[in-house]
């Protein structure tokens, strides 16, 4: 099955992304991950896309395609899109780039949350450098003020993740990203589920949707090895 979670940043796509990857066994594509490896490995792509993010702006359409690009001709067994398409222009292109290898979208799952719940997820949330442990001050606090419960390491705020550089991304979102809502209501492909619930809650209600649909793909009750090969 191939999956595109919708959402605004802090929306949980990527908790959601790794219970279905999980239970599903359907390969997660996260371009933020991607997109945050090249920034941590000060790659040159990395130092490009650093300047986009520290702003809350979008990386540029052509940047993410070529990246999306690749990944999914690696994933043969069906994939989970976290993160794109993030605008029209690149939904056209995923659509192009899937008809090229002969796939489709089969289902879209929005992640609704309003602004006040994202800037208290994001805005609140701490990490840790060395074991990359993620806190949130409000929601899951570190025992000891803001240093890692594991390791003992002072916690970091993700430039991203700063008030105002959250509240830009949202206002980003709404600009470029809602509009995708429509794209594939049209489609006849969308679901839209509340975020600002439990997270366990929230996956329920995915999988419920999912497994409504297991009847056009068997393979998601077998549970596939959840690599892109």
């Amino acid at each position: 099955m191939n999956i595109i979670l919708l959402g605004c940043p802090g929306a949980g796509k990527g908790t959601q992304a790794k219970l279905i990857e999980k239970k599903y066994g359907i390969p997660q594509i996260s371009t933020g991950d991607i997109l945050r490896e090249e920034v941590k490995k000060e790659t040159k792509l990395g130092k490009e896309v650093k300047k986009y993010m520290d702003k809350g702006e979008l990386v540029p359409d052509e940047v993410v395609i070529k990246i999306v690009e690749k990944r999914l001709k690696e994933c043969k067994k069906g994939f989970i899109l976290d993160g794109f398409p993030r605008t029209i222009i690149q939904a056209t292109e995923l659509d192009k780039i899937l008809s090229k290898i002969g796939r489709r979208i089969d289902t879209v799952i929005n992640i609704d949350v309003g602004e006040d719940f994202v800037i208290r997820r994001l805005a609140y949330r701490r990490s840790c450098r060395k074991c990359g442990a993620v806190y949130n001050l409000i929601y899951n606090p570190p025992k000891n003020n803001e240093v890692c419960d594991f390791c003992n390491e002072p916690l970091y705020q993700r430039d991203d993740d700063r008030e105002e550089v959250v509240k830009r991304r949202f206002t980003v979102y709404k600009r470029t990203t809602e509009p995708l809502i429509d794209f594939y209501r049209k489609k006849g492909v969308l679901y839209t589920v509340n975020g600002e619930r439990k997270v366990e809650e929230v996956f329920s209600e995915i999988a419920k949707i999912l497994d409504n649909l297991s009847n056009l793909f068997p393979s998601l009750s077998q549970g596939a090895s959840a690599r892109c090969h």
